[in-house]
């Protein structure tokens, strides 16, 4: 929080024209439309709640699109992570303690959400605490526009771009989450633009194949194909510390 109370000179400054990045997803409805086609040519632009007419919290239409696109790539990544995350740990853990006492690691033994129901409680408010303080940096815009503190994508700023961690001491040799060892630098536009698409299109289908996981391992039956592959569980994957 103490970083809301320090400002750099340069705050007090009319900040200098900032180009928009060329590649980006933008926030029209057009452009939505656009993207839809590219994404998913046999389906299209799909949209029968019409939320992209909506005004949320009293936003303009631009501002609603921006906040619905982000939402789906950020749980888009979460949803790749945690299908890559299911598989490995279905089959791998850590072979050294999991505590200073020595305990190990829940065991393959265990489906992914009994191994997490098998963690310390500590072990599961370090996790969440985590999760939370990169979900609250990724809200502040601590230098608008700059490469510290992106706009946001409410307000005209590339959904999906996570900040960097300029505006915060930090001990990590990199200072972004996302590519941090650079490889995308000197990658052409439209390469970047096909690896902004391709990645909302395996975000759509890993929250489908997490859920799948998840569906066929708590309702026996609703999935045929993971009938034989998932254990059953019988908890309550949507209470983390139940």
């Amino acid at each position: 929080l103490s970083l809301l109370l320090v400002l750099p000179s340069s705050s007090f400054l009319a900040p200098a024209p900032v180009a928009p990045p060329s590649t980006s997803l933008s926030s029209s409805k057009d452009a939505l439309a656009s993207d839809a086609k590219k994404l998913n040519p046999l389906l299209g632009y799909f949209d029968p709640l019409q939320l992209t007419d909506a005004a949320f919290w009293g936003q303009p239409q631009e501002a609603t699109i921006g906040w619905l696109r982000h939402a789906e790539i950020k749980h888009s990544r979460v949803a790749m992570a945690a299908f890559v995350g299911y598989c490995v740990q279905s089959n791998f853990v850590w072979p050294w303690p999991e505590t200073m006492s020595g305990n190990p690691f829940p065991s393959t033994d265990l489906s992914p959400p009994e191994q997490w129901d098998a963690l310390p409680l500590g072990a599961k408010v370090q996790i969440l605490l985590f999760v939370g303080f990169l979900e609250f940096y990724s809200e502040l815009t601590p230098g608008e526009g700059s490469e510290a503190g992106l706009t946001h994508y409410m307000k005209g700023g590339v959904p999906g771009k996570y900040p960097t961690f300029d505006a915060i001491p930090h001990w990590m040799p990199f200072n972004t989450l996302y590519d941090p060892f650079k490889y995308s630098k000197n990658m052409s536009e439209e390469t970047k633009q096909k690896r902004l698409l391709a990645e909302i299109n395996n975000g759509r289908l890993a929250m489908l194949g997490i859920f799948g996981f998840l569906s066929a391992q708590t309702i026996p039956g609703s999935v045929p194909l993971l009938a034989d592959v998932v254990k059953p569980y019988s908890g309550e994957v949507m209470a983390p510390l139940a």
